[in-house]
């Protein structure tokens, strides 16, 4: 049963959605450690997705470049 701020309001409480979904990836110990070295050990899945975003960048604009 909805309270009566949530009702009023039409928010819900709590954290809001992150939309990210998990995803398993198998990393060797060694990459593992060379991270958690430069950022630490709870900063490596941020690590991890902003390199994946600048890689997917990367490429995405390597492929603009040769359709021109």
């Amino acid at each position: 049963m909805p309270s009566e701020h949530t009702a009023a309001t039409g928010r819900v409480m709590g954290r809001p959605p992150l939309h990210l979904k998990p995803v398993p990836v198998r990393l060797s110990q060694e990459t593992l450690d060379r991270i958690a070295a430069l950022v630490g050990k709870y900063k490596r899945p941020e690590f991890i997705r902003e390199a994946i975003e600048r890689e997917l960048e990367r490429r995405e604009n390597e492929r603009g470049e040769s359709a021109v």
